[in-house]
């Protein structure tokens, strides 16, 4: 397994190398984000780790870049920063983990490895999925109903997805958010809900037939239209 490291700490990044070496992976090193973009062109990863704070720029926008390219490598953020509105930018980016340093190296590996558990999984799963007139396809990440391309973000993309494999099923927010954003529900705030809208006005808008429906106090319902 081939690893893009940036991280620009050369204790941290020499530390996460050697021992990420040690445990037989790949991994490839650099400190700022310029030259993290030419090595990731140059080559083929199958999984990055990404500091936030650079010298030249964000790990999060790098991380907006990298999901505009390659929408399904796995993305694990590391950040000093430990709050939750912190981990929602880095998870919204379209990170699919996040490590606050510091961190135990033990915690560190076992992250990777269900990172890429996750994405084998997935790759070994059907990569047409289908609910009445709309249709996934988990290879190339893109959406269509009724013969329509839809464009989604990455986000919204992996919320379909969840409600695709999971049809007829009461989600609740807090399910959601674990599935998808990889955190708890915070009931103070609503980005379940407007994630939702957005992704309806997507796929419904336009077309005949509501699919996602509220289940009140419960959660979101992906649901034959011809059981309303």
């Amino acid at each position: 397994m081939k690893i893009l490291l940036l991280e620009d700490e050369p204790k941290v990044s020499a530390f996460i190398a050697k021992g990420l070496t040690e445990q037989n992976y790949v991994v490839n090193s650099v400190g700022e984000i310029s030259a993290a973009k030419k090595i990731f062109q140059q080559g083929l990863f199958d999984l990055l780790i990404l500091d936030i704070m650079l010298p030249d720029g964000s790990g999060i926008d790098f991380c907006k870049y990298i999901r505009n390219t390659n929408i399904s490598i796995p993305i694990l953020m590391l950040t000093a920063q430990d709050s939750l509105n912190d981990k929602v930018m880095g998870l919204q980016a379209g990170a699919d983990d996040y490590l606050v340093k510091p961190f135990h190296f033990a915690e560190l590996v076992a992250r990777i490895e269900a990172l890429l558990r996750r994405t084998n999984k997935a790759s070994s799963t059907p990569h047409i999925l289908t609910f009445e007139d709309l249709i996934l396809n988990t290879w190339d990440k893109t959406a269509e109903r009724n013969g329509i391309k839809i464009i989604l973000t990455a986000k919204e993309y992996a919320l379909l997805e969840l409600f695709i494999l999971n049809p007829n099923k009461t989600l609740s927010r807090d399910y959601i958010a674990q599935q998808v954003w990889g955190i708890g529900f915070d009931t103070h705030t609503n980005f379940i809900d407007v994630y939702i809208n957005y992704l309806r006005n997507k796929i419904e808008k336009g077309f005949n037939g509501k699919l996602i429906h509220t289940i009140i106090g419960m959660g979101y319902i992906l649901r034959s239209t011809t059981n309303q």
